[in-house]
């Protein structure tokens, strides 16, 4: 069985970017867990996961901070009636199941 992002991380979470995008901060809490996930975690798995296209799905791989930030645009804008999640927290879920290669 293969480890998971939420597994190897210290934390995961997710917020809003402003009202047009969603934002998801994998923290690693050392070198060997960052290694691990930023080598494992493949960028268009989780785009399927977040449900939207790869090439929207915007990552930053940070190793002096031991973070990879994953950035999307929101399905709806912020506030909006089809707002389904306005402060952009049920996002972290869905990136840390994901199984890691």
């Amino acid at each position: 069985m293969s480890d998971t992002v939420g597994a190897i991380a210290e934390k995961v979470r997710s917020k809003n970017a402003g009202p047009f995008w969603v934002t998801v901060d994998i923290f690693c809490g050392s070198e060997a867990a960052y290694r691990r996930l930023s080598a494992g975690l493949d960028t268009a798995r989780a785009a399927a996961a977040l449900g939207t296209e790869t090439q929207l799905l915007r990552r930053f791989d940070i190793p002096d901070l031991n973070v990879v930030k994953l950035s999307l645009p929101r399905p709806a804008v912020q506030g909006t009636a089809a707002d389904r999640d306005m402060h952009g927290a049920g996002w972290a879920v869905l990136v840390a199941g994901l199984a890691l290669d």
